[in-house]
């Protein structure tokens, strides 16, 4: 049986409008499209650190409720 793969919840909560390029390339890398939206992706050290590079447009919602 194979181990399953933790999962994090991201909240996209405020507006990449006025922000640099890398932020705005941060985002979409994550796989937002649209504002307030919740993504779930796997918990590994590249998306903590994307989420680290952007902490003041994202927020972690939790871990998959299982």
């Amino acid at each position: 049986m194979a181990t399953a793969k933790k999962k994090i919840r991201i909240q996209y909560y405020r507006s990449k409008i006025a922000t640099p390029v890398k932020h705005k390339l941060v985002i979409k890398g994550l796989g937002f499209t649209r504002l307030n939206q919740i993504v779930e992706r796997e918990d590994t050290d590249s998306v903590r650190g994307m989420v680290k590079a952007v902490p003041h447009l994202v927020r972690i919602v939790g871990p998959e409720a299982r």
